[in-house]
Order: C-alpha cells, then structure tokens, then sequence
C-alpha cells in the first residue's frame, strides 16, 4: 500500500465487501478493499480441489440471486467478462422412486408438471410475481416504511407462515417435495415462521431470472467485481489478514465485511461495551458438509430431468426434509441428510475435461459438527442415481471445522453469517434503525450478517455503504443503483 491516507477502507472482499467498495468508489472517493486471501472472492472462489483439470467451486455455486439483484443489475458485468449460463431446467427434486419434480424457468411449464398441483401453484406464486418487482427494495434491504404497502402485505401473508403450514396447498407429492427443497435453503426447521419467504424468493427468481451459473466458476463473479471496482479507480491489497483495526491506514471510515464475532474482536475497544455485548449475543446458524467430486462421467440420474437441471434437491419427500432439518436445530443429524447438489460442468465445458464431469454437494448440519457426511451424501445420490459411485476420481470434503477454516466468516460452517429466523430476518447484526452503524461513528459493517441476508447479491455491501456515505460525507445515494 503505497498510501497512508483514504477515504474509506473496506474490510473483507466477499460480494459485500466488493459491493461497498464499488458504492464508494463510484462516488468519486479514494476507497482501498483489503483482503486476508490471495485472491478476492470471499465466498465466490473457484480451484482445482480434486484433480487437475476439474474446476470446483469453493463456496457459492448457483446464483439465483445474483440476476435478481439491483446492485448487480447497475454493474457492465458482460463488459469485463462475466458470462451467466442458464442451465436448460433451474432446478429438479429426485424421488427414490425415481421422478423428479421440476422447477422450470418458465412459472406456467412448471405448474403443469405439478399435475393436480397446477391451480394450487398458479394461485400461490401468480400474485407474488407480479408484485415482486415493486417490492425488491423492500425486500432486499433494511426494514422501512413500504413504497408499496398494500402489494408488502399481500406478500406477507405468504411468505411469513412456516413452510409446513404453506406446504398444506399442496397434495401431490411432487409440488409438497419441490416446496420442501426451496425451503429449506432457510437452514431451519420448516417449522419456523418466515421460512416460506425463502422458498417464495427462489421459486420467483426461477421464474423471473432463472438459477444461472457462472462460465468458468464462481471466481469469475469475484474477479468481474474486482476488475469493475479498480476500473473505477479503487485500490485492492490481498494477502492482508486484519486483526486489528490499527494495522489499517488512515481513513475517514472503515466498513467490515465480517461477521459480529470477528467485528467485536477486531474493532476491540473502539467499540461500546453494551454494543459488543450485543454482538456476542449474536446467534449463529446450522453449518454445512460439502464434498467435491471429480467424475469420469456424468451422473447417471434415474430421472431425466435430473440429468438437465442445474441444481438438484435430493431428501425424498417434504415429510423427510422437514425431519431432517428440524433435528438439524436440535443438534441431532442422520444418515439420510437433504442434500443440495450442483453440476455445473453438465453445462459449463470450462469445469472439467472433455467427456469428465465436476459435481459439488452439501448438506445442512450441527454448527461445529464433527460429523463425516461424506458416505450419507453419497449414498443419497447412489439412491437417484444407481452407479454413481462408480464414477468417482477423486473427491475433496469439507465440514464446518475446514469450511469455517478457509473462510472466518463462516462460524461453525453457517455460510449464512447468522441464523435467519423471523428474529434475526432484519435485526442482523441488533435491532436498530441502521443496522449498519456500529457504536463507532467511523465504523461500519457490511456483511451477510446484516439485511437482507445470506446470498451472492451485495445488496448488505451497498446498503451499509449508501448509509456510511450519508452519514460521513453527506453524499445522499437514492435506492437506484
């Protein structure tokens, strides 16, 4: 770092962390991103895991959100590069009895493979997509007054029951398993009011923009945002792991792209007592198990839907996914875990050589569990897809221990910074009016662990970074990215 002195310094380069840098920057501020890695990405990193020549995602895979959000809708992303491919179905739910149920980009094609199911789902998502647009400021934010309250509230009757109790407009197995799926990406019991909003979200981010994947793997997210944000005149250090604030140049603001247990150690007295009791009070989520595998050929699924999807949800029934995760939250995890499988290389050449396949699976578990879910994951797909294992090359396994290892952020393998009940949904990091304040005028935080949440949309970066540039430089910046 050739200077001592910015404008603002941004800590962490995740989405979020990129995103407060690029918000910053394009105000015409010296803005410098600090990274503890090598390379930027935080979440968004790709790496040769299993062998040479297979290109596995680190963290994030899919991107559902990433189209779908404003911030990465203001970004030239095609002019530096990036390359979103949408795989032919967005996603599919594998039965052991093996069908499937499929979630198409198309919301009229995939009410019609919900058979008696198809009004059922025209009723239930027909309204939302319509409103959706209006209100992703809404949702994607900080709680506010709505711009449009009576559309705000139509959806709140939807999206804050418990996904159990949504599950009850469906009678089919089919719609009941593929609701469950959506669900469940909560990492919560189903149980829990407010899970229904994340199967809402990703069912209309199908829809509306499909669940695409990144040519050449997540790491091309990350380095897009990068090359965006020096584009514009921002500055980037990696290799530079923060443990104290002090070791930072000068600057008029600090924004943190960490969760609140590496902020309270980090910013350490400069912050309030009552304020660090607050956020060590912070809950933390369930953790995942993730495993990588290098394949000589692709996954020999039961169903050919499976075979054409992106995404696949593999955990039978709404009935075993909902047992599932609701032990998950009372420390208790068993051998047929609801697994979440990608195979991106199915429709990105770039990921494996030719005719070998690159596949990439988690479960939900315990946080900090020291379970290995290596062999249930693999049984829950040997169930789909009879010879799987038999495919196998190699395969790199990370639990929470090593997920949280590579990546600080992520406490107990919880890659969602936080636990999102209905309590914690816009009290992350405390219940404030900013919660992107700290105690500390000049410090911010710009993490997932503030609204709207976990995901690949630097929507926490930009809102912390909007709220730091009124607050310390009187620059006004209106929610239009």
């Amino acid at each position: 770092m050739a200077r001592t002195q910015y404008d603002a310094i941004v800590v962490g380069s995740g989405p979020n962390g990129l995103a407060a840098g690029i918000t910053l920057q394009r105000q015409g501020l010296s803005v410098l991103i600090v990274e503890g890695k090598d390379t930027v990405g935080g979440g968004m990193r790709s790496a040769e895991l299993t062998l040479p020549g297979y290109l596995h995602d680190v963290c994030s895979a899919v991107h559902p959100m990433a189209l779908m959000s404003p911030f990465f809708q203001s970004i030239p992303l095609q002019d530096f590069g990036l390359e979103f491919i949408q795989p032919t179905l967005a996603a599919a739910h594998a039965f052991e009895d093996g069908s499937a149920a499929v979630l198409h980009r198309s919301f009229e094609e995939t009410a019609r493979g919900l058979g008696d199911d198809q009004q059922a789902y025209l009723d239930f998502m027909g309204p939302l997509l319509e409103d959706l647009p209006t209100l992703l400021p809404s949702l994607l934010g900080p709680f506010s007054f709505p711009a449009h309250p009576v559309a705000l509230a139509k959806f709140g009757l939807k999206a804050l029951p418990s996904a159990t109790w949504s599950a009850n407009r469906f009678k089919t197995k089919g719609a009941r398993g593929l609701w469950a799926g959506m669900a469940a990406h909560a990492i919560q019991p189903l149980e829990n009011v407010a899970t229904s909003a994340f199967g809402i979200i990703l069912l209309a981010a199908a829809h509306m923009y499909g669940w695409p994947i990144p040519k050449g793997g997540s790491q091309a997210i990350a380095n897009t945002l990068s090359d965006y944000f020096v584009s514009l005149g921002g500055e980037i250090q990696t290799g530079f792991l923060v443990d104290s604030l002090k070791e930072l140049p000068g600057s008029r603001v600090v924004l943190m792209d960490v969760t609140p247990k590496q902020l309270a150690r980090i910013a350490g007295d400069e912050l309030s007592a009552s304020y660090r009791k607050r956020l060590n009070n912070y809950r933390y989520g369930a953790g995942v198990f993730k495993v990588d595998w290098a394949l000589d050929a692709a996954i020999p699924f039961t169903a050919d839907a499976c075979r054409n999807a992106g995404t696949v949800h593999l955990g039978n029934t709404f009935e075993d996914i909902a047992e599932y995760e609701s032990g998950i939250s009372r420390n208790v995890d068993s051998d047929k875990p609801f697994v979440l499988l990608s195979q991106q290389s199915r429709f990105d050449a770039t990921r494996a050589p030719e005719g070998k396949h690159t596949v990439w699976a988690y479960c939900h578990v315990p946080n900090g569990s020291g379970k290995d879910m290596t062999a249930a994951i693999e049984n829950q797909i040997e169930l789909v897809a009879p010879g799987f294992k038999e495919l196998i090359r190699g395969k790199h396994v990370m639990g929470p221990a090593l997920i949280e290892s590579y990546n600080p952020n992520y406490i107990g393998g919880d890659i969602n910074g936080g636990v999102q009940d209905i309590f914690q949904l816009y009290s992350r990091p405390v219940l404030s009016v900013s919660p992107y304040r700290t105690s500390a005028s000049h410090i911010y935080i710009c993490s997932s662990s503030t609204p709207p949440g976990g995901g690949v949309h630097g929507m926490c970066g930009y809102h912390a970074a909007r709220q730091a540039l009124k607050d310390i430089f009187k620059i006004a910046v209106p929610f239009s990215v």
